[in-house]
């Protein structure tokens, strides 16, 4: 079986081959493939599927160099784990699916070819289910910034994590990066006992409750352990830069404005980031303003920077939920400004039970 790319120049066979035909050697172990130049043709040789997929990992690559953009080859490392879906093993060790034999063929490669249709099944099951969350899920997809505000309910996070992964496997950015306050815990999470995986883990679990309604447990993991999903803190955040990433700020609404701050200018070349919160849910201190709210008041009129707002008519939970929205709305007509909060402190002030 071949496949064949039409080249313009000796760059684009520079760059597709990799430094001393490092990646041409990598898709080689990977799927079982030889890649030949013959002229301006690139050829793919091999048998099967594998032929398939390293010409469409090289398709990928051609394409972003032709748009200007650099291919590195980490990048070629990660668009041949999300080809290879459910697949345990490394690339830079992957035996070739060609080579290994008929019955390993019959056995392991619809195992494989399932999990990875399973987990783009669940993704095209994600479906904006009001009018609101269209105008959302439109957002998300045109906008670098987008600040998600709304009630409980209103599918806020899981749409935004629901476009991170699908920008994750169409290799639009190279990390998804998720973080929330951990303010129940006084963002003081040094004095917590346990690693960091233990002091932060009741507070993130909502992100990987998110996850891993989208993603198959295999290939969660193995995005996990290869730094494609990332799941911190927001007090892990202070320092970076994050190129080249979906990062998906939860909770917003706990944050103070210093820390808003500071997560907005993590953002680095290539990069989205959406906010997510509702400002009637806020666990800050009473004298402490809330940083999603004074960054919707702020930040407002900058291009490229989209606010949606969603209500309780874009609420997808139990019909109950609404019920109870609706109650909590009669006995307090207005949100509070920063200002407000400041120096009126709301008494009653709502939490989730």
């Amino acid at each position: 079986m071949t496949a064949e790319l039409r080249l313009q120049n000796t760059e684009e066979l520079r760059v597709l081959l990799g430094p001393l035909d490092r990646t041409a050697k990598l898709l080689g172990r990977a799927f079982g493939v030889t890649l030949v130049h013959r002229g301006d043709l690139l050829k793919v040789l091999g048998e099967g599927d594998g032929v398939s997929d390293a010409h469409q990992i090289l398709e990928k690559a051609l394409k972003k160099l032709r748009k200007g953009y650099p291919v590195t080859h980490a990048e070629v490392e990660r668009w041949i784990l999300q080809r290879q879906g459910g697949d345990d093993g490394d690339p830079q060790v992957a035996k070739p699916r060609a080579k290994r034999g008929i019955a390993h063929a019959a056995v392991h490669a619809p195992e494989k070819e399932r999990a990875a249709g399973d987990a783009k099944k669940k993704l095209a099951r994600v479906k904006a289910k009001t009018i609101g969350q269209q105008g959302y899920l439109d957002a998300l997809e045109r906008s670098p910034i987008v600040f998600g505000v709304g009630p409980a309910g209103t599918g806020k996070t899981f749409l935004a994590v629901a476009a991170g992964v699908q920008a994750l496997r169409d290799g639009l950015v190279k990390r998804l990066v998720l973080t929330r306050p951990a303010v129940e815990a006084g963002e003081r999470l040094g004095f917590l006992p346990g690693d960091l995986e233990a002091k932060v883990h009741p507070y993130l679990r909502p992100l990987y409750d998110s996850i891993e309604n989208l993603l198959e447990p295999n290939v969660l993991r193995r995005y996990l352990e290869n730094d494609l999903i990332e799941v911190c803190p927001l007090a892990y955040m202070r320092g970076r830069t994050l190129n080249h990433s979906f990062i998906i700020l939860d909770e917003a609404q706990n944050t103070t404005i210093p820390q808003m701050r500071m997560f907005l200018t993590r953002m680095g070349m290539d990069s989205r980031i959406v906010v997510t919160g509702d400002p009637t849910q806020v666990d800050l201190a009473r004298n402490e303003p809330s940083g999603l709210v004074d960054a919707v008041q702020r930040l407002a009129s900058i291009n490229g920077l989209e606010i949606i707002k969603l209500g309780k008519e874009d609420i997808v939970r139990h019909p109950i939920v609404q019920a109870i929205v609706d109650v909590y709305e009669s006995t307090q007509t207005r949100m509070p400004s920063p200002e407000d909060r400041s120096a009126h402190p709301v008494k009653d002030k709502k939490r989730r039970g």
